[in-house]
């Protein structure tokens, strides 16, 4: 009798193995929206930052874009950090 219990309580610890990976299993729209997620956060530092030093250079007397180039490579060094930590913390 001891070994068909076992048996019976192996197969249904399998049994819930299946069904909890069935269930966290990612499908098409959480990907697609994890991928936009990456999307974003590399982005919006760039965009940021551009916009920031495009106002701080427009303050400035003369043509100058220090500001914008300086806070547009600040910005993918931001988004690439970003990206890395959401990466690793899934």
């Amino acid at each position: 009798m001891k070994p068909q219990q076992e048996l019976k309580k192996s197969v249904e610890n399998q049994l819930k193995r299946i069904k909890k990976a069935e269930h966290d299993r990612p499908n098409l729209l959480s990907q697609t929206t994890y991928i936009g997620t990456l999307g974003l956060v590399m982005v919006l530092p760039i965009v940021a930052g551009v916009y920031l030093g495009h106002w701080l250079d427009s303050l400035m007397t003369g043509y100058s874009t220090r500001w914008t180039l300086s806070l547009l490579m600040t910005g993918v060094v931001i988004g690439f950090f970003n990206v890395y930590f959401l990466i690793n913390n899934k």
